[in-house]
């Protein structure tokens, strides 16, 4: 299969963190409730980036919201094949929104780096964001990700000081997530003091946008964070709403993000 888009992966990130405004980063689980119908409900709420979650039996950074996720989808039997079908058929349907696949290492690096470097490429992914695969430790699936033109995206949290850092930038692509909070998904917010001092020590030393996110529910958090980042990630509140109206999310979704999406465009 061929790349579904000629534009290059790394250009439709790039585009997206390329406005004047901060970008709306929106994390959906694959597999959960009708993804396809909810995907195309944050794109047209006004997200920027989506981020499409790989459903895993032990997601460890995630939070309840996420993690109950994760089980509905697995319980209906969703597999990396139906994520990458997910996605192959989401760049189909939305040429130029960038793609992010979020997970965990061992469904992505299980059948081989190349193998899955090659079919996220297939799918149309710009970005892969591998929760539990460390900097030091990026030859398990790094330069495969980067040879298929597909961004690597690190993370760094409050715990990542200055020594670390330049190692987590190293090889980063697409935008550096910042984990606001030392804990799981979804369960509280960092003070606004806390991210701003991080997000300006990170900015220092590198030039790739820093978009924010674990526990950023509402459209005011979302508009403080985006007054200092380049982007705002939400994940939790949506999940909660395609977990709590079913056949009806699509609608509570883009109520919602078109709500979030004006909080970031307005902030500064």
């Amino acid at each position: 299969m061929n790349d579904p888009d000629p534009m290059s992966t790394p250009t439709r990130l790039s585009n997206a963190f390329a406005k004047p405004q901060p970008a709306l980063v929106c994390f959906l689980t694959a597999g959960d409730g009708d993804t396809a119908a909810n995907l195309d409900a944050l794109v047209e709420g006004g997200a920027d980036v989506i981020e499409l979650g790989m459903p895993f039996t032990d997601p460890m950074a995630d939070g309840p919201a996420i993690q109950q996720a994760n089980i509905r989808s697995l319980g209906k039997g969703t597999t990396t094949a139906d994520v990458l079908r997910i996605a192959t058929e989401f760049r189909q349907r939305h040429a130029q929104v960038p793609l992010v696949l979020m997970g965990y290492a061992n469904p992505m690096i299980r059948r081989g780096p190349e193998w899955f470097a090659a079919a996220a490429k297939d799918a149309g992914v710009d970005g892969v964001i591998c929760v539990d695969i460390p900097p030091e430790e990026d030859d398990a699936l790094g330069p495969e990700l980067r040879a298929a033109g597909i961004a690597p995206i690190r993370l760094a949290t409050p715990t990542t000081d200055d020594k670390r850092l330049p190692a987590v930038v190293d090889g980063s692509q697409g935008f550096l997530y910042y984990v606001a909070v030392a804990g799981i998904t979804g369960m509280q917010q960092a003070a606004i003091e806390s991210i701003e001092a991080n997000v300006s020590r990170i900015k220092a030393a590198t030039d790739i946008p820093v978009a924010v996110g674990f526990g950023v529910r509402t459209p005011e958090q979302a508009r403080e964070i985006a007054r200092v980042a380049d982007g705002v990630v939400v994940g939790s509140a949506l999940v909660e709403l395609v977990a709590e109206h079913g056949d009806d999310a699509p609608a509570k979704l883009r109520e919602l993000t078109a709500a979030l999406s004006d909080a970031v465009r307005t902030a500064r």
